[in-house]
């Protein structure tokens, strides 16, 4: 429990007395505080002298509050005699001393707008790094598939089989399910606008087109960066952590042969399996709601989706796939060997993994779609 604290001030000749007895700390700041204003302040040419014998404990509050004793004079020990006092406590009252009245200098109003042209222009760079990195890994991915399929490098038959199951099986049912759901809502939102028009039965080209050259392929390549592409991220990465790459190149194996190329080769392969896939169960989400909402027959919902839907848009959206494919492996795995070690940077490299292959991937569907456009396909 703290002791009471108490102050005492003399003056005898020009000679100040102050004597400290107590704890001056923050638990007795309150009872403290009026002794020490009441207390007279020191004078221009005093000479303090401070008796500290009875002083027990000292904290920051308290060297604060005995900071008042030299009223307008600056805090100095040069015109003071301190007695009594351990050496912690007296350390602690030069520290006060020595920061007392120091202010933080004022930022100038251009500081904030110089740290947001820093922050952008190094994301710039950044990215010129990363867009680099990719290229180059990509031409690596290039080589050593053209080897393989030339047959200098060996085709890992196993591990292909083995991730076209992981990326490809075993997606089927959550691609399935949200191509179904966005379908589904497509048409309804679609039959909703169009009623006011007496123009519902567009509402079957309207689900045809938007599935069979955009969104099929697009919900599917996201699902999957977000899904494979990050899983390939985290295997490679925590290979990477154990040392384990380290150990394949011992061997004298090429870890692109080892474990990039049979992922490549599986999302080339699932990837547009998945996409019409997806453009199916869309199809048939959109066809449900036609039969439930527009009163269609199913014969006459894929009577006029067989009158009005060309196959060139099913060939623009399947065109895409394997080129997102590629993207999503080649981000996958770029982002596994940049892991550098510990868990903390497996998922920072699998957060960055996700983020740029679902950027690269609407990219390149944006790309693809003026160029379609263009070209009237």
């Amino acid at each position: 429990m703290a002791q009471a604290a108490a102050v005492g001030w003399t003056r005898t000749d020009g000679r100040a007395t102050l004597t400290l007895a107590g704890d001056w700390t923050l638990a007795n700041a309150r009872d403290l505080a009026p002794a020490v204003v009441g207390a007279a302040a020191m004078r221009p040419g005093d000479r303090c002298l401070i008796d500290a014998y009875q002083l027990t404990a000292l904290d920051t509050t308290g060297a604060l509050l005995l900071l008042r004793v030299f009223g307008d004079l600056p805090p100095t020990l040069d015109a003071a005699d301190v007695q009594g006092m351990n050496a912690a406590d007296l350390a602690l009252l030069r520290l006060v001393i020595a920061r007392h009245g120091r202010t933080v200098p004022p930022q100038p109003v251009h500081a904030s707008v110089s740290r947001l042209l820093e922050r952008i222009g190094g994301a710039i760079v950044d990215a010129w790094h990363q867009a680099r990195e990719l290229l180059g890994f990509v031409g690596i991915m290039l080589a050593t598939l053209g080897k393989v399929l030339s047959g200098h490098r060996r085709l890992r038959l196993t591990a292909t089989v083995f991730h076209m199951e992981q990326t490809g099986l075993d997606a089927v049912p959550i691609v399935a399910l949200l191509t179904f759901l966005v379908g589904a809502v497509v048409a309804f939102l679609g039959a909703t606008v169009l009623r006011d028009f007496g123009a519902e039965v567009f509402t079957v080209e309207l689900v045809s087109y938007s599935f069979l050259r955009e969104f099929g392929v697009l919900l599917t390549a996201i699902l999957i960066a977000g899904r494979s592409g990050s899983a390939f991220t985290a295997q490679i990465g925590s290979m990477k952590s154990r040392e384990e790459l380290d150990a394949i190149q011992a061997l004298g194996l090429d870890p692109i042969e080892l474990l990039v190329i049979p992922r490549l080769l599986a999302l080339l392969v699932m990837l547009p399996a998945l996409t019409f896939l997806g453009m199916l169960a869309g199809l048939f989400g959109g066809g449900i709601v036609g039969v439930l909402s527009l009163d269609f027959t199913p014969a006459m919902f894929i009577g006029r989706l067989h009158e009005t839907t060309e196959l060139r848009h099913f060939w623009v959206g399947m065109t895409k796939a394997p080129i997102f494919a590629f993207l999503i492996a080649a981000v996958g795995c770029l982002e596994g060997f940049k892991v550098e070690g510990s868990a903390e940077s497996v998922g920072r490299h699998t957060t960055a993994s996700v983020v740029q292959s679902i950027f690269l991937v609407i990219v390149f569907d944006a790309v693809f779609a003026m160029f379609f456009m263009e070209l009237q396909v």
